[in-house]
């Protein structure tokens, strides 16, 4: 299991429209984020409460707990969920909304981009709302075969799971006509939630054994998007990690060969497993 985050800071600068915290409150109800793993939609949370400077407690696993113990954190039985003092959030969108409405921003890495100030931008709200939502059916899309999958059921031997495949590319396309430039996201001058959730899954698909892709030479401005969001501080401290059967990411070697191991490169788990093992005899 990876190793959860402590905070010294414990006051921050909101939005005028959202309260201060005492240091005192702050330290009693420690902002706690409950994530499987894998997840990229728990993912993009993390990147940006990363981004937005915030500390948080993780509550991680790395497989689904049972029904009953995901029900204690939030009726949907779903992860990420936010818990941030008196304020407990579940769903992707509405936590990255939360946070980005919520909270002042950082400063921008040396030479990067800052994240939004905005989930959505007033003069092209409507837009925004579009695209985000275009992204959340791509995740679905995308963890449905990934679901499948894990449960015997290859989307090439699956109606639904193939139509699944097929979105895909197509939405794929629309988000290579979506964004400004190969320079910009989806938004000019800074990084969107758009921007970090095309990363994310991205990313997942990459290191999931699912017979998918999501790179083709017709999107120059996705591979540049996804190219400059590895690049950042945020990326690279809450990456991304590679999955199949059999990996718990137990030990610091383990994570180590997750973090490199991608479907363009890298051993097997099993394999992998077999050379550590005899590499410690």
């Amino acid at each position: 299991m990876l190793s959860s985050e402590g905070s010294d800071s414990l006051s921050r600068s909101v939005r005028a429209n959202a309260w201060t915290r005492s240091a005192s409150v702050m330290e009693e109800n420690m902002r706690k984020l409950f994530f499987t793993t894998g997840s990229p939609f728990a993912r993009a949370v993390r990147i940006v409460l990363v981004e937005r400077g915030l500390d948080f407690e993780r509550e991680e696993t790395y497989t689904t707990p049972s029904a009953e113990e995901r029900a204690k954190v939030a009726p949907t039985l779903q992860v990420p969920t936010l818990v941030d003092g008196d304020m407990t959030l579940w769903d992707s969108a509405v936590i990255i909304d939360y946070l980005m409405s919520s909270y002042a921003g950082s400063p921008a890495p040396q030479g990067m981009a800052p994240l939004a100030a905005d989930y959505v931008r007033a003069t092209e709200g409507w837009h925004d709302k579009l695209v985000l939502a275009t992204l959340q059916t791509f995740g679905v899309s995308t963890t449905t075969v990934s679901q499948l999958q894990w449960s015997g059921v290859p989307h090439e031997e699956n109606g639904h799971a193939a139509r699944c495949a097929i979105r895909n590319q197509h939405l794929l396309d629309w988000f290579e006509a979506q964004l400004v430039s190969a320079d910009d996201g989806f938004v000019p001058g800074v990084v969107s939630a758009q921007d970090i959730l095309l990363a994310c899954l991205c990313h997942f698909i990459e290191r999931r054994p699912l017979r998918l892709s999501w790179r083709s030479p017709a999107r120059p401005r996705v591979e540049s998007l996804v190219a400059r969001m590895e690049r950042r501080p945020s990326f690279q401290q809450e990456g991304a990690l590679w999955w199949e059967p059999g990996v718990t990411y137990a030990t610091v070697a383990e994570v180590e060969w997750a973090s490199r191991k991608t479907i363009y490169g890298g051993p097997s788990f099993s394999d992998w497993s077999a050379q550590f093992t005899g590499s410690r005899q």
